[in-house]
């Protein structure tokens, strides 16, 4: 009899120090740090802590911090060779293909010609012959970046003084309904990124930059 009940004892014992190992938020400031952490760390809303909070991702979270686990970025390839999107009532004038673009900022050069420099502006047909055998980069590109705009660096909102700057994808032309050639850009709008369209008989000042690959 005495036997069983010191194991019961211990077996208590042992269940209570598992207890008091448990972690329960034991103060406001715990709460408070919690909410401080996920603030610096960027556009977090409800849905994204529920989502957190189920299944086993916390238990990855943990394996995280513990050493046991890796956090491993996707690669964002983009096919260059696709079919572009095509707003209704468009077609396609010209589409220059580029492959697989592996996704990266550093990857991409802004071109102004000299004739949109110093408050000049050059017409838009103008322009498309300057960048004749340069490799632009085509609308999968901006359509991609439109879907994952988190990839979007911060500083393409604006040129550096401070004016916003529209990022042309030449190597998608357009034709509209009405017969006019048309290219796509890029523009920070304030609260989201979107596009828009721009007439190639138009004029391209030094706001309007088209977007190129580098090699890196």
């Amino acid at each position: 009899m005495r036997q069983v009940l010191k194991q019961e004892q211990v077996a208590q014992k042992g269940e209570q120090v598992m207890a008091d190992d448990r972690f329960t938020f034991n103060s406001a400031g715990q709460v408070h740090e919690l909410e401080l952490a996920i603030a610096r760390a960027g556009e977090w809303n409800a849905a994204l802590v529920k989502q957190m909070c189920e299944g086993d991702r916390l238990v990855h979270i943990r394996e995280y911090l513990l050493g046991q686990a890796e956090i491993k970025y996707p690669e964002h390839l983009i096919d260059c060779d696709a079919d572009p999107f095509i707003p209704e009532g468009w077609k396609v004038e010209e589409h220059q293909k580029g492959g697989s673009f592996k996704w990266n900022s550093a990857g991409v050069l802004f071109y102004l010609s000299d004739s949109q420099r110093e408050g000049r502006v050059i017409k838009g047909d103008k322009l498309r012959e300057k960048l004749a055998g340069r490799q632009v980069l085509n609308a999968n590109v901006l359509d991609y970046l439109l879907a994952h705009s988190h990839l979007i660096p911060e500083e393409w909102k604006k040129d550096t003084r401070g004016h916003t700057q529209y990022i042309f994808f030449w190597g998608t032309i357009y034709r509209g309904p009405s017969g006019y050639l048309y290219v796509r850009y890029l523009s920070w709008g304030g609260d989201r990124w979107d596009w828009d369209y721009f007439w190639l008989d138009y004029d391209f000042s030094d706001f309007f930059p088209a977007a190129l690959r580098a090699s890196i």
